[in-house]
């Protein structure tokens, strides 16, 4: 009597790449391979076309659905770290976390949606973080992989919603409103350019960003022509 196995499939995606404000929020969500027809069913695919109230009635949804979920929040200032070290940028960062997920839920085959313009490059990176005995896996690194892979669309959904949580929660506890954080939105350009050298705020933004350290420099200039 021959014996069915059961592949178990991981999604990983990220939100929260670009913004001058907050974090970046990595996650991966573990399936069952018979299990993710019940994603299309339940209609979720790749957060950015889900509304807000869709995202967040999915959130449970896919949590509870999943063998297993991992998900990382990535502070401003680690972000700024890796874009100081010579040996990192935020691509490799991104791939240092889901490897890290990839560790953690030792899935059967993992999709991760590919930042990077070099998939074999970041593939082979990945690959290197891997543990030993999960480097022979099966690995799909593609871009688009939120659009193409309802198990990363899965990803994308709980990442958006987590790093949409930690926005609301920094205003919250600021009692200040910025926006979404990313520089497209007027309300964060305004917020950036009248507090970004606010010591209570430090922590909320990216200082390595080009914008931020374009007001920086701006600042030197004033201060050193006051003399």
């Amino acid at each position: 009597m021959s014996v069915v196995t059961t592949k178990i499939i991981c999604g990983i995606d990220e939100a929260g790449r670009g913004p001058v404000i907050g974090p970046m929020v990595m996650a991966g969500v573990l399936f069952k391979e018979e299990d993710i027809i019940k994603l299309e069913r339940m209609g979720v695919k790749d957060s950015k076309l889900l509304t807000p109230k869709q995202r967040n009635g999915f959130f449970n949804k896919i949590k509870d659905m999943a063998v297993s979920f991992s998900i990382k929040i990535i502070k401003p200032s680690v972000v700024d770290e890796a874009l100081k070290d010579p040996e990192l940028n935020l691509n490799w960062l991104e791939a240092i976390n889901s490897a890290e997920i990839v560790n953690e839920l030792k899935p059967d085959k993992v999709i991760i949606d590919c930042p990077s313009n070099n998939i074999p490059a970041y593939q082979n990176y990945l690959l290197n973080k891997f543990n030993e005995e999960l480097k022979e896996i099966e690995m799909v690194v593609e871009h688009k992989a939120d659009l193409n892979h309802l198990v990363v669309a899965a990803a994308s959904v709980l990442a958006k919603v987590v790093r949409d949580t930690e926005i609301e929660k920094l205003k919250k506890k600021f009692k200040i409103e910025f926006g979404s954080g990313y520089l497209s939105d007027g309300r964060t350009q305004i917020f950036m350019k009248h507090n970004f050298d606010n010591e209570e705020y430090s922590g909320i933004f990216r200082k390595m960003w080009k914008p931020y350290q374009k007001l920086v420099d701006i600042k030197g200039q004033k201060t050193l022509g006051g003399f």
